[in-house]
């Protein structure tokens, strides 16, 4: 079995996020794959690894040994990795691509530097929407994408990476919680139609029974860019402020420095899923493989 690293991979991803389903999301396979894989190592162990409970999984006492010997496995074989990719030998330019807040916002900007030295390559970095970006993933444009929302095509594989929270931000102090019946003493700058966060608002604003026909709406703008440079150009006006909704993110810097502030609804927390995208035909591409798991790792933040 240790010569099957496949099924050991799934194993930990399974202990560490404490969740079959979890798991599927991380790894970019089908829940019922998981389970198989588990059930086969199990039975090729003739003991239960895993024990499932009401809020998530156990580990049994055989289960916590192996975690440790496959942790230890998948130690080396990281740091076997880069000797790998020298065999390979081969001079490429790895095409990253990724949407707005996540190309702008997100990936630090010595990340690249970091991911071409693990594989001994240039990284170029393109940013654009999801919808963009999952084409050009089919068109063999990019090799990897990063992306605010799951725009879901079977050619593709979906591992989940990031969890971002979204927040309203103004130009001018506001309370730190808000109640929903507050959100229409504001004025608002909006997002397009068909803008990924307006998406996940609107899901939001419909489960709290806010309708947002009713806001004072100053202008609907296409990404985050563009609301941020919107609220910071408004009138600063304590009786009626410009807000949005944006990812913290997008505005971490600004509101340590005062310059923004952020709110939150009352008792309603604002999340979504970032994805780390690629091709099936790229499952086991080596120089792939290793950028997804320096991205998902958090390697290149440190």
């Amino acid at each position: 079995m240790l010569k099957d690293f496949v099924k050991l991979e799934t194993f930990l991803t399974v202990a560490r996020e404490r969740s079959f389903s979890k798991a599927s999301a991380k790894l970019g396979i089908s829940q019922p794959a998981v389970t198989q894989q588990i059930k086969f190592i199990e039975k090729y162990l003739a003991v239960k690894i895993i024990e499932r409970k009401k809020n998530g999984i156990k580990l049994t006492n055989e289960g916590e040994e192996l975690y440790k010997i496959a942790a230890r496995l998948e130690k080396e074989i990281h740091a076997s990795e880069k000797d790998i990719l020298k065999i390979i030998n081969k001079e490429i330019t790895f095409k990253l691509g990724a949407s707005y807040v996540i190309g702008t916002y997100v990936i630090p900007g010595h990340c690249l530097n970091t991911i071409g030295k693990a594989i001994n390559n240039d990284i170029k970095l393109s940013i654009d929407d999801s919808d963009n970006i999952v084409q050009k993933l089919k068109d063999r444009k990019l090799d990897v994408g990063l992306i605010e929302s799951p725009i879901m095509d079977n050619s593709l594989i979906y591992r989940e990476w990031l969890e971002d929270e979204l927040v309203i931000v103004s130009n001018a102090p506001i309370p730190k919680m808000l109640k929903t019946e507050e959100l229409y003493d504001f004025s608002w700058v909006c997002r397009d139609e068909d803008s990924p966060t307006r998406q996940v608002v609107s899901e939001v604003f419909e489960e709290l029974g806010v309708s947002c026909k009713s806001f004072d709406v100053l202008s609907e703008v296409s990404n985050t860019t563009a609301v941020l440079q919107t609220i910071k150009k408004s009138e600063k006006n304590l009786d009626k402020p410009v807000v949005s909704i944006i990812s913290r993110h997008a505005i971490a810097d600004e509101v340590v420095k005062g310059e923004l502030f952020e709110a939150r609804l009352r008792g309603y927390t604002m999340t979504r899923k970032f994805y780390i995208v690629y091709s099936k035909e790229n499952k086991h591409n080596a120089y792939v493989d290793n950028v997804v798991d320096y991205i998902l790792t958090g390697q290149c933040d440190s």
